[in-house]
């Protein structure tokens, strides 16, 4: 795992990341510093015990507007945490930590598990991930390397590509 930038480099409003514990090579991401913590969609979300561990199943649309492509997570539940969405309202979340990857930098951080089929952004990267580590221009996009739309799709069918910084640009 590479550490974060430092001095700090810049994102914009909305950046190309990667989960690759998650088995998602590219998710477009809103860069949401009014969000406190980090939140990806998934729906058929199944709690499970494993070895005397909380796991979490979970399946992800991880392409904007495409509702066919599925990828299917799983994850240690690190908690479960009421959290207030964009619109004030509660909701009981499950909580997992995973890698997330910007750019060259790659770190953990805690996502929150919920249903964003209805919202523009698969992912939001709240402030706590990025704290100390980037700064967000709210005027930009993409800085940290653009993504074709139609060949996005190819990450998730082409099973020779690595899921990669590499393989992401």
């Amino acid at each position: 795992m590479t550490k974060r930038p430092d001095p700090p480099a810049t994102l914009g409003w909305r950046e190309w990341v990667s989960l690759p514990e998650l088995g998602l090579p590219v998710i477009k991401a809103k860069i949401d510093t009014g969000a406190r913590t980090s939140a990806l969609h998934a729906f058929g979300v199944e709690r499970y015990r494993q070895s005397g561990r909380d796991r979490v199943r979970f399946q992800i649309h991880p392409i904007q507007r495409d509702f066919e492509t599925v990828v299917v997570g799983s994850a240690l539940l690190k908690d479960e945490r009421l959290v207030k969405d964009s619109g004030g309202h509660i909701e009981m979340r499950y909580v997992i930590e995973t890698t997330l990857q910007i750019g060259q930098a790659s770190w953990p951080i805690e996502l929150t598990l919920t249903n964003r089929d209805s919202m523009r952004f698969r992912m939001l990267v709240g402030r706590q991930a990025i704290k100390n580590t980037f700064l967000v221009n709210p005027a930009r996009s993409y800085l940290q390397g653009k993504r074709k739309g139609k060949s996005i799709t190819r990450y998730y069918y082409d099973k020779t590509l690595p899921v990669t910084k590499e393989a992401n640009l």
